[in-house]
């Protein structure tokens, strides 16, 4: 079934969120914080990550599906951009209301720009999370192919900075309780259904580590100097691997993100910009 173009412009079902310390810090230990990161895992001092942002949000991806009538096997989280207006709460109730922007002719299949905005009790926008989901096998329809070539290309020149982290065999396991239970991170035989050999570790996750790895050598450890992570997801990490964040710095704000696998040097995210208060 050709997928619905009445979709652009429509706004997703509200989601509301509730969360406390313990979801915080189950997400840090999903991205792959630990004790060495003690702000994020311990009551005393706790802070949010940025990128947990994704958490409240990401049920309008989900709505999506259901709203669109598409296959979830079909889906692959192609792009994903994340603005923080102001730091999460340590816990709160917050509303999440999305929006289909686009919908672009990618030929193989069709990406599907979503606007997320999340707001606390207040009314406030705590952030903007700007999902591309790309459904294979349903381009073609003729339509606009959208924004096209290279963009935050990273400099012909060594890294600036560079961060190893290993992932556990578990981390899909652990993430996925910060509610993306999608079967194609745990499940083998659902990952074979989609064309993997075993399950991948979710895109969001490995967004999370990048996320780290800024706030460690831009951000003087500070989460709440991360603004912005703009990033598109090229290749999958398995469980276990280890994921290599290299950055330059290409303003006092904005440092350019690469990250790939150690083990098969094949790049998992690109065309990624980070943003960084000064």
């Amino acid at each position: 079934m050709a997928i619905d173009l009445n979709l652009v412009g429509q706004k997703l079902p509200p989601t509301t969120f509730e969360y406390d310390e313990r979801d915080v810090m189950l997400y840090a230990l999903g991205i792959g914080a630990g004790a060495d990161e003690l702000q994020y895992v311990y009551e005393p001092g706790l802070k949010v990550i940025p990128t947990f942002g994704v958490v409240p949000a990401f049920p309008a991806l989900a709505g999506l599906v259901s709203v669109g009538k598409l296959n979830p096997v079909m889906l692959l989280h192609g792009e994903q951009r994340l603005e923080v207006k102001k730091p999460f709460p340590r816990k709160a109730k917050v509303i999440t209301v999305g929006t289909v922007r686009a919908i672009y002719d990618k030929g193989r299949g069709a990406l599907v720009v979503t606007d997320a905005e999340t707001k606390d009790e207040a009314g406030e926008v705590l952030c903007i999370n700007t999902f591309g989901a790309f459904i294979r096998g349903e381009g073609g329809f003729g339509g606009d192919r959208g924004p096209s070539g290279p963009r935050n290309v990273p400099p012909e020149r060594a890294p600036d900075e560079m961060v190893e982290m290993k992932t556990l065999p578990q981390q899909a396991a652990i993430y996925r309780l910060s509610g993306d239970r999608n079967p194609l991170h745990i499940d083998p035989n659902f990952a074979k259904m989609a064309g993997f050999d075993k399950p991948i570790l979710h895109g969001l996750c490995t967004f999370g580590h990048v996320g780290r790895a800024v706030i460690q050598k831009y951000c003087g450890g500070d989460p709440d100097r991360l603004k912005g992570l703009d990033v598109r997801f090229s290749g999958v990490v398995f469980p276990g691997e280890t994921i290599i964040t290299e950055m330059w710095k290409d303003s006092g704000t904005q440092i350019i993100v690469q990250a790939k696998t150690k083990e098969r040097g094949e790049v998992v995210l690109g065309s990624a910009v980070a943003t960084i208060s000064a």
